[in-house]
């Protein structure tokens, strides 16, 4: 069976976004380990697909990956004025800890990769207090590099395909960690790879997510916005006023469906 066609995907601006839920998305991760085989999976925000609008490799990376989750009510909010509604959103910061969760009894073996030094760790012991039986024998925090050397690369692939695990996360920040994953993936001795931003941090406690009516109401970015308005700023107030008219000049021409 062709994987990558078992998730239609629907069109939103330049790429495809699996409509999938978060539930189905865990179905799906445990049915690709039980039948041995191998996936790509990008979450996908707001801020990846307007990225991805101005760059084709970065566009051909999100298109051609087994699963392009719906991270953002926005993309909801789009889908369903497109006339091609997506049954939810799936962010990372949801579907790691309910992964997490769901195979804390099963013999499922899981990295940790990225995210600042000593994040990884702290989700790891996070994990294994809630859920004793949890499986996650390694994990790694590489040093901070736009893009990393040979050395420490093979570094990182080897530590992972040491354990073998059934489900790499990868902490490194959009688009890096999609570049990354898809620039090894035929490296990697995993059955998934996911980049999930920073997943780690919330997941491990260590930052504090928005209350969950904003998460429901599209007010997430908000909640963002007010703890960090610097590094912020350009994304929510420059860049992502660029998706509504990116939508609409699609809505204008009837786009609906990846071919």
């Amino acid at each position: 069976m062709n994987w990558q066609d078992t998730v239609e995907k629907k069109l939103i601006g330049p790429i495809g976004i699996s409509n999938i839920n978060l539930l189905e998305t865990i179905d799906y991760f445990n049915t690709i380990i039980e039948q041995q085989k191998k996936i790509r999976v990008c979450v996908t925000p707001v801020n990846c697909v307007l990225w991805a609008n101005n760059n084709n490799y970065l566009k051909e990376i999100y298109n051609s990956a087994n699963l392009t989750l719906c991270d953002g009510v926005p993309l909801l909010w789009a889908a369903k004025f497109l006339g091609t509604p997506l049954k939810g959103r799936v962010t990372g910061l949801d579907l790691l800890p309910e992964y997490a969760k769901n195979v804390a009894n099963k013999d499922i073996k899981m990295f940790l990769l990225g995210a600042k030094e000593g994040v990884a760790q702290s989700l790891k012991e996070y994990f294994e207090k809630q859920y004793p039986q949890i499986k996650i024998g390694n994990v790694y925090s590489p040093p901070f590099a736009e893009k990393f050397s040979d050395y420490e690369n093979q570094k990182m692939i080897q530590l992972i395909n040491e354990y073998k695990p059934h489900i790499l996360w990868v902490s490194l920040t959009a688009p890096k960690q999609d570049y990354w994953i898809y620039e090894n993936f035929d490296k990697l001795n995993v059955n998934i790879a996911i980049g999930v931003g920073g997943a780690f941090e919330v997941s491990a406690g260590l930052i504090q997510r928005a209350p969950l009516w904003m998460q429901k109401n599209g007010l997430e970015w908000l909640y963002r916005f007010i703890k960090e308005p610097k590094r912020m700023f350009r994304r929510y107030f420059i860049e992502a006023p660029k998706f509504f008219p990116l939508i609409i000049k699609q809505k204008v021409f009837a786009k609906k469906i990846v071919q």
